[in-house]
This record gives structure tokens, sequence and C-alpha cells, in this order.
């Protein structure tokens, strides 16, 4: 057999495996394809945010389960106030790199409305979470939820997270109004959630 035939062999089974993986860890590309068909009446801009208009929003799901520390959390008991749902895993190293960012901006806008709450997914076990929390000064609650179903609960052709990391803001009506598929820095971050912020 020769070196070309043998390699094409292996590399089917890889390619196999990958797009499983793909599938199962709900990751994708930048999310246009992932929602589903239909008007989504949503926009990306050039910073790879996807905004609603406000007269244009559907409701988010209900979210709620167990924290990282073993406490019971409803998205819904913050309604009133700019929710930012970060997807987030300890293994992820583009999670690694935002998480100091995040925890950052939720102390900055604590007096200003603004909830933040992550969504630890594919972490099997909660001490490798809650050291990655204890590791980058998050202090805010995280949802364990190592199978995904708090995001499955999104439904297609909306704002839902399709990557990780995935960042959702749902305003202060409790309707979902941004989304970025990417790691964001302090800054970039603020572009997100300053315009809701500012919505009275």
């Amino acid at each position: 057999m020769s070196f070309g035939r043998a390699h094409r062999r292996r590399c089917i089974p890889l390619a196999a495996i990958a797009a499983a993986a793909l599938a199962l860890s709900a990751c994708g590309g930048d999310g246009s394809e992932a929602g589903g068909g239909g008007n989504t009446n949503f926009v990306t801009g050039s910073g790879g945010v996807s905004t609603v208009a406000r007269s244009e929003r559907t409701a988010a799901p209900k979210l709620d389960g167990t924290t990282l520390d073993g406490k019971r959390l409803d998205v819904a008991d913050h309604k009133g106030k700019v929710v930012v749902l970060n997807v987030w895993g300890s293994w992820c190293g583009p999670c690694r790199a935002e998480a100091k960012h995040f925890a950052k901006v939720s102390k900055e806008t604590a007096d200003l409305g603004v909830q933040f709450i992550g969504i630890n997914t594919r972490d099997p076990e909660r001490s490798a979470a809650v050291n990655f929390e204890k590791d980058y000064g998050v202090t805010y609650p995280s949802f364990f939820d190592p199978t995904g179903k708090l995001i499955l609960r999104f439904p297609k052709g909306t704002l839902n997270p399709v990557a990780i990391p995935s960042t959702v803001v749902i305003d202060r009506e409790g309707r979902l109004a941004a989304r970025t598929l990417q790691a964001l820095n302090a800054e970039d971050l603020r572009k997100m959630i300053d315009p809701l912020i500012a919505e009275k």
C-alpha cells in the first residue's frame, strides 16, 4: 500500500471524528448557518458582534440550574438588569484569554445594573472550573452545565451560543439583544454592552 493511500485512510476517520466533535461541542464558524433558516433579524457588525434592533428582539429562553458552588440560579431573577452570559470551559484557550477581562468589566458595571453569569460547559468535574474562576478572579456565578443542556435551550434562528467561548447579552426586558462567538477583551466587551446599559 502506498503512503498516499494509507494517509488517506487515516484522514477519513480523523475527519469524521473532528466533525462529530464539532457537532457535540456545538462549535461553529460565525454562527450564521447554525441559527437555521428564515429572517433572523440580527446583524453582525465588523467586530463580530451580532445585534438585534430593540423592536425585533425575542425572549431569552428559560435558563435555570445549579451553579459551580451548588446553589440554585435562575436568569429570570435578574430581569430589569442587563445580563451578560458567557459560555466557557476551563480547557478552552480563548476562554482563559478573555476571563480576566470579564472579571474586570463585571466589577466595573455592577453598579450600572449589569449582571454577569457564566455557563461552564464540557468540564466533567466542577473542581477544574472552580479553580479556573479562582485563578482569573471571576466572582460572578456560573452554571455548571457539563453536557450543554442550557445551551440547547436557545432556539435556532436566534442569538444562540454556538461556539465556546460565546457571549450573549440579554436586555433589561429579558430579550436576546447581542451575541459574539469569539473571545473579547475589556474594550470590546464594553462596546457590546454599553449601548444596552444606556437603554431606558
